[in-house]
């Protein structure tokens, strides 16, 4: 089963249990998907969803960090809701030391040395960890492995 055909099968789910928020989450990935599908004109594949996915998922991150500086609990509970929600399609979430470890791989494969290689290195280890990761904490494994 394709990720488009599980998100519709989940849709209909959510809707029969009146899970409010796991509709709103599976509609706003839907909406992103088909409109990307419009507007380049092309059908996408699982590893697109996931992208859109792992996108929707890096601005919930960013809106709870905003929420959390605001003070705002009742919608810093919302977004983790939701970004749990999402993750359920990601792929399982690399842990740190996973990263790390790729990502010293990746330094060695390479031969970088120092901060000026930055670029190539992330260049290298994000399609690595497509999806997997976040790149934020990708970007912080290097900087760490680098200095």
């Amino acid at each position: 089963m394709s990720l488009k055909e599980k998100l519709a099968e989940d849709l209909k789910q959510a809707m029969k249990n009146k899970d409010q928020l796991r509709k709103n989450v599976i509609t706003m990935i839907r909406a992103d998907v088909k409109q990307t599908e419009v507007d380049k004109r092309v059908e996408l594949n699982d590893s697109d969803i996931i992208d859109i996915i792992s996108k929707q998922a890096k601005q919930r991150r960013d809106a709870l960090a905003e929420f959390e500086k605001g003070g705002r609990s009742d919608l810093m509970e919302q977004a983790q809701q939701e970004i749990d929600v999402l993750l359920t399609y990601l792929p399982e979430q690399l842990s740190e030391e996973e990263i790390v470890k790729i990502v010293g791989e990746t330094i060695s494969e390479i031969g970088a040395g120092s901060m000026k290689d930055m670029g190539k290195v992330m260049a290298a280890v994000l399609p690595k960890v497509k999806g997997k990761a976040d790149g934020k904490l990708v970007n912080e494994a290097v900087k760490r492995l680098l200095q």
